[in-house]
């Protein structure tokens, strides 16, 4: 997934559906915990849990966006199809550039989830 020891990664969506050998993979890659939404400072990037039911993907996406810094990647965690709460990869790909943002990878990140890699736009300046 492209972390890095002492990246600030900040996860929204989390539920007792989460993968939690992926989260603590995670913490143990940037060798920290994961922020949530509170955190209130820049995050390298965003690990975005969603399902077909948690509502407007477009409003998921603009609202990751809020502290992630110019140039980071969004991970956008969903279950896989045929699992409950799949989303549909057409949906992803249609949200995606109206948030903003760039689909640039597609991969499997475990036994449940599948995980879209999207890049906001640098910012100028």
């Amino acid at each position: 997934m492209g972390l890095k020891p002492g990246m600030v990664v900040q996860e929204l969506g989390w539920d007792n559906d989460t993968d939690d050998e992926l989260r603590v993979a995670m913490e143990n890659v940037i060798d920290a915990d994961l922020v949530d939404g509170e955190y209130g400072n820049v995050v390298d990037a965003v690990v975005l849990w969603w399902r077909d039911d948690d509502g407007d993907l477009v409003d998921g996406l603009v609202d990751s966006l809020t502290d992630l810094v110019g140039g980071g990647v969004i991970w956008l965690l969903t279950p896989k199809v045929g699992r409950p709460g799949a989303v549909d990869p057409a949906d992803i790909a249609e949200a995606a550039p109206i948030a903003g943002l760039s689909q640039t990878t597609a991969a499997t990140v475990s036994k449940d989830w599948a995980a879209t890699r999207l890049v906001a736009p640098k910012t100028v300046g």
